[in-house]
């Protein structure tokens, strides 16, 4: 049984399925090994230097001859990376929070796909007016760094209504089959998981930040914007903690005025120090209280319940996928096809 979409063809991979950024977590051998599988793999980018954004797609690129992805954040200083990604060949390149206007042209002219990440309706179409190949629309649920106010099953029919024919990807509170299924009911065409990829053993991801993430439920995933040290004014969702306990207390104040404000609370090996609300997640190697520090994860954090290889989660991902529709056309073969497939974007056979 295979499981595959149009835009599947269109970004030159096998399966629906795409790895979200995780931001400095995500490495090369991750990107790699989910594109290795039939996936898309991705790179953050955004927060490396130029010599080690080509490092880091030359080394994905050694690690399989299939697509990966790059992902770029438009509110900050980005075209040289840009310029650097898809003069090493990227194929796909996502753009988040910001006008993808003007970053279009440049894409294209290289022959890459854009894909383009919203938190509502209107920036939906103003990025399909921009004329970006892709729209990813991101529900509310979604951890890292979160546009809207809108949850994912509101979010992505009315995105695919308004865009039409450009595909969507469903982000957001997508960790297993069950969400897979219900986002190609949606409409959306791909799904973009991060969290679930978060605990992946090629991740970047030191262990406090994972025991947390395979220890907590949907209600330890908080909206906010606590961690923007580093990036003003960006919320985000992460797993509460002590300092978020503490800002929630204090009426959840804005800088400079929150708890600890100031407050170094871990260093890295080479000395550099962190302060208590920074945007960063811990890394391996740091070191202090790094609890404290911003754990990103999404409200399908419970769904996550392991640490696996990459391509393991991918395989398991499209196992329970297709248990899942197999399921729905024995309970609801009534109104299913006389040939038994369900949608029309799905092909199962």
């Amino acid at each position: 049984m295979a499981l595959t979409t149009p835009l599947c063809e269109r970004l030159g991979i096998q399966l629906p399925i795409v790895q979200a950024p995780i931001g400095s977590s995500s490495t090369p051998e991750l990107a790699a090994a989910v594109s290795e599988a039939g996936g898309l793999g991705t790179l953050a980018q955004t927060w490396f230097e130029v010599p080690e954004v080509r490092e880091r797609l030359r080394r994905a690129r050694e690690l399989t001859d299939r697509p990966v992805g790059v992902n770029l954040i438009l509110d900050l200083p980005i075209r040289d990376k840009l310029e650097a990604c898809l003069e090493e060949g990227a194929s796909v390149v996502s753009t988040f929070w910001g006008d993808p206007g003007p970053v279009r042209d440049v894409i294209r002219s290289a022959g890459a796909v854009h894909l383009h990440t919203v938190g509502s309706v209107a920036d939906a179409v103003l990025a399909a007016e921009r004329g970006v190949d892709v729209v990813v629309a991101q529900g509310w649920e979604a951890g890292g760094h979160v546009h809207g106010t809108i949850g994912t099953i509101a979010l992505v029919p009315a995105v695919v209504d308004a865009v039409a024919p450009v595909p969507v990807i469903a982000a957001g509170g997508i960790a297993d089959g069950r969400g897979i299924v219900a986002a190609l009911a949606l409409g959306a065409q791909a799904v973009w998981l991060g969290t679930r990829f978060v605990t992946a053993h090629e991740a970047r991801t030191h262990d406090v930040y994972r025991r947390r993430v395979l220890e907590a439920v949907a209600d330890d995933s908080v909206h906010g914007l606590a961690y923007d040290g580093g990036w003003p004014g960006a919320p985000g969702r992460t797993l509460r903690n002590a300092t978020l306990v503490a800002w929630e207390a204090a009426g959840r104040p804005a800088a400079p005025n929150r708890p600890g404000e100031g407050d170094i609370i871990a260093r890295d090996p080479s000395g550099r120090t962190f302060e208590r609300y920074d945007d960063l997640m811990p890394l391996p190697g740091m070191t202090g209280d790094l609890e404290e520090m911003a754990l990103y994860a999404g409200q399908s954090v419970g769904l996550v319940r392991d640490s696996a290889p990459a391509g393991d989660i991918v395989r398991r991902l499209v196992r329970e996928t297709e248990e899942e529709l197999g399921r729905l056309c024995r309970n609801v073969s009534s109104r299913a096809e006389p040939d038994g497939s369900v949608g029309s974007w799905i092909e199962t056979g």
